[in-house]
């Protein structure tokens, strides 16, 4: 299991430079990677100041040499693809090759959607979703390409430079328990990133009941290969202590996740609260006594 942060675009993190330090000081304590939300707006009443998540990764990219970097999750259906497409390969390089892309419908879509005009109905955006991905795909792949499909339509073209990383820039998605479709869609691209109501309030990470219905539909949807080679992402907040958090996220590796993402926004309190947790380092799991 590798270890990530996760921390907002909005607020006290809507500064790039605070990122940057939280990216340095993050790499330095051990972490794996850095996650950044992806929000446009979230409230039209929210008097926050609201950064854009890709400045706020390369910026982050800039400052660190080792540690993932990426968006959880980016809202494809509002975002034109082939924008994004060219944003994520530009990362790519700049981080050497260490982006991994979460993408998933977009919450609340009142803020996110509606407000400027665009379809908030689920069914809409998970279309969009789809045509996005294919999208993604193809520009990435560096060979002529060309689309039609209902929302969105590409002349032939190619699109260079291709990503650092082959086949491509790894793509999780990211969906909400008890739903089906974003965890059967999953299973076409890299990783899954499953996300519980419960732990959106306590911080807790999911049930490992609800964590296995998730990793059956994954599994099923890949057979024969299963979950070989896909990454399982939950998030969640632990403990300063490296082996208390460890303890509580072994059952989790058991059950198969490759990936626990460090929710420090919320369930933290302030950011120096925060710089302290991710000073602390990421968990540390036993180490089996044959390794």
């Amino acid at each position: 299991m590798r270890f990530a942060v996760n921390v907002p675009n909005f607020g006290e993190y809507a500064d790039p430079r605070t990122v940057m330090r939280l990216a340095v000081e993050a790499e330095a304590a051990g972490w794996d990677g850095l996650w950044i939300w992806d929000h446009l707006l979230i409230d039209p009443d929210w008097r926050v100041e609201i950064a854009d998540p890709w400045v706020l990764l390369a910026a982050a990219a800039a400052v660190t040499e080792r540690i993932r970097l990426g968006p959880m999750v980016t809202p494809l259906a509002r975002r034109r693809p082939w924008v994004v497409a060219r944003q994520a390969v530009s990362l790519d390089h700049l981080s050497g090759g260490r982006l991994t892309l979460g993408v998933g419908l977009g919450e609340p879509p009142a803020a996110e959607f509606e407000a400027f005009g665009e379809a908030a109905d689920a069914r809409v955006r998970a279309a969009k979703l789809d045509e996005g991905l294919a999208i993604l795909d193809g520009l990435w792949r560096g060979e002529p390409f060309e689309f039609d499909g209902v929302h969105h339509r590409l002349a032939r073209m190619r699109f260079l430079p291709r990503p650092i990383q082959r086949p491509r820039i790894p793509v999780w998605v990211a969906g909400f328990v008890p739903h089906r479709p974003p965890f059967e869609r999953a299973a076409s691209w890299d990783g899954v990133f499953p996300a519980s109501h419960s732990t959106e309030t306590t911080g807790e990470p999911m049930p490992l009941d609800e964590l296995r219905s998730v990793l059956d539909v994954v599994a099923a949807a890949r057979a024969p290969r299963g979950l070989a080679g896909f990454d399982v992402m939950i998030s969640g907040a632990t403990p300063a202590d490296p082996r208390a958090a460890g303890q509580i996220l072994e059952p989790y590796a058991a059950a198969g996740v490759t990936w626990w993402s460090e929710g420090l926004n919320g369930w933290r309190g302030p950011l120096p609260e925060v710089e302290a947790r991710i000073a602390a380092g990421p968990p540390r799991l036993a180490v089996p006594a044959e390794a």
